[in-house]
């Protein structure tokens, strides 16, 4: 399992169980109450100081800083999205950062970000 399916999946169960905030309000109150146990920032970002601002949380907090590609991506992932009749995302809307408050269950993909997480201390 590579790290963004990883990824996927944990996102998936954290939304289930609601423990994702998104978009940056959301998430820099999570990040500064130390509510976070991950947080995934988009590389597309348009606005420099959104970068600094999360970036600095989460070293501030030594909160695990992951990076992804695309926004929309992101945001599909993160459940911003309506889903149609063949099951493919529709009017997804871009979403820069996403906190992981609560993981929901400890699954392999929960292993496969904490195995990725310590190889890169």
């Amino acid at each position: 399992m590579d790290i963004n399916t990883a990824l996927q999946e944990v996102l998936k169960t954290a939304r289930i169980h609601d423990g994702l905030a998104r978009g940056l309000h959301e998430a820099c109150k999570a990040l500064d109450k130390r509510q976070a146990l991950l947080c995934i920032l988009a590389n597309n970002c348009d606005e420099q100081m959104y970068v600094k601002l999360v970036e600095a949380l989460c070293a501030e907090h030594s909160i695990n800083l992951i990076k992804v590609d695309d926004n929309k991506k992101l945001g599909e992932w993160a459940g911003l999205c309506k889903i149609d009749k063949e099951g493919k995302a529709r009017k997804v809307v871009g979403c820069s950062c996403v906190v992981v408050k609560d993981y929901g269950k400890e699954t392999q993909a929960h292993d496969v970000l904490n195995e990725y997480f310590k190889s890169k201390r």
